[in-house]
Formats: structure tokens, C-alpha cells, sequence
């Protein structure tokens, strides 16, 4: 680009600019700002998606496709039958995946930056210090998050059961878990039960683990009215 061609800046925050630029050097960018406005690009639901880490370029993929869509925060998680489970490996990833999201964020025009949070053990993510769960589908977690985990065997709870309610304008707040290549195990599925997660069945189909947590997601926030 050149001096005097016009820019949309997104500051992480929540707040668009459109701004011109005045400077253009190797290494450096200066730009005047014109005016501001609130981003269209975000959701008011916002989702955490505790996707278990994946090998290869597929947890890229679905960290890539999860901020298109809409997903706020990105929490990576090492269960029983993940085939990456090196720690210091995966936290060495890092730096990568910060920037595909961010860059995934300036593509779609999304207000504010999706976080990504520290790599925990599934158990560690599912089993925070919970008030006793609501006897209904749709469990509500601390702060009032509905904690989902998309489970092959799960076949009477579908996501829209579990979602039933949720008061979305206010701006619902859901946890989503989705697990690696060999899906959680029933020891996992007991756990989060004991700890308010709800299973539920995102269809007969068994999806991709990279695909589930997106469709999902997408599912959510449609019914949500906001996709």
C-alpha cells in the first residue's frame, strides 16, 4: 500500500478505525487516524472452546476456522487418548497460533482478538470449583457458563436441548469441550457429568475432531440469532 490510501484498523478491543496513511517505510507504517466505531464483528454469545490438541496442522485449522466463525477464547486441552501430550511441546506452538488467530481476526473483521489460553489437562479445565449443577439440560458453570462436551455417545441431548435456556440477550456465556482423534473416554465423560458438563450429540454423523468444535460453535451461535 501507499501513502494517502485509506485503512480499516482493529485494535483488539472492540473499536474499528478507518485511517489514512502518511507514512510508509521499510519496517514502519504511520497512519492518521479519521474516525472510530464499534465493530460489527463480534458476537454477543461468547464461547470458549476447549478443543484437545491435535496433530499436525489440524488444531491450526480449527483454531483458524473457530475465530471465523465467531468463538471468543481458545483454551488448548491434553485428555486420555491425545496423541500430542507433550507439554513443553505444545506450549512451544504458542507463538504460532497467536498469530494464525490473529490473523484469522483481521480477516473476518472481528472487534475484539480471541484469547488463547494456557494448555491444562482435561480434568483441570472440567472440574473448576462448581456450585451443585442445575438439575435441567444446559448445566450452568461459575459466572452462569452452560458447559457442553460434544460426545459420540450421547444420542438424547442434542445441542439445541441444552441450549434451551439460555437467555441470549443478555449475552450467553458457553463452555464447549471437544476431544481428540479417539474422542474422550467414559472415565472423561464421568468426570464431567460429576462436575455439571452436559453431554450432548452434535447429530449421526461422527464428525472430525477438528470439525466437530467448529460446527458446534457455529450451531450455538445460530441459534443464538447471531450467524
Amino acid at each position: 500500500m501507499r501513502v494517502g490510501e485509506r485503512v480499516t484498523l482493529l485494535d483488539g478491543q472492540g473499536w474499528a478505525y478507518e485511517g489514512v496513511l502518511i507514512a510508509v517505510d521499510e519496517g514502519n507504517v504511520r497512519c492518521q487516524t479519521l474516525r472510530r466505531w464499534e465493530a460489527a464483528g463480534e458476537p454477543r454469545t461468547h464461547i470458549t472452546l476447549y478443543q484437545a490438541v491435535l496433530k499436525g496442522e489440524r488444531f491450526s485449522w480449527a483454531l483458524q476456522k473457530g475465530v471465523e466463525v465467531g468463538v471468543s477464547a481458545f483454551a488448548p486441552l491434553i485428555c486420555e487418548r491425545n496423541v500430542v501430550d507433550d507439554l513443553a511441546a505444545i506450549e512451544s506452538k504458542r507463538e504460532r497460533w497467536e498469530c494464525i488467530i490473529r490473523e484469522a481476526a483481521e480477516q473476518c473483521g472481528r472487534g475484539r482478538l480471541p484469547e488463547l489460553d494456557q494448555t491444562q489437562l482435561f480434568s483441570q479445565a472440567a472440574s473448576p470449583s462448581l456450585p451443585p449443577p442445575c438439575p435441567s439440560p444446559g448445566r450452568r458453570g461459575a459466572g452462569g457458563e452452560v458447559r457442553l462436551i460434544a460426545w459420540e455417545g450421547e444420542y438424547s441431548t442434542t445441542l439445541r436441548d441444552a441450549l434451551a435456556r439460555c437467555n441470549w440477550a443478555a449475552g450467553a456465556r458457553i463452555q464447549l469441550f471437544v476431544g481428540p482423534e479417539g474422542g474422550f473416554t467414559e472415565d472423561e465423560i464421568a468426570l464431567a457429568r460429576r462436575c455439571g458438563v452436559q453431554p450432548v450429540t452434535l447429530g449421526p454423523r461422527i464428525l472430525r475432531a477438528e470439525t466437530a468444535g467448529v460446527i458446534a460453535a457455529a450451531l450455538i451461535l445460530y441459534e443464538a440469532g447471531e450467524l
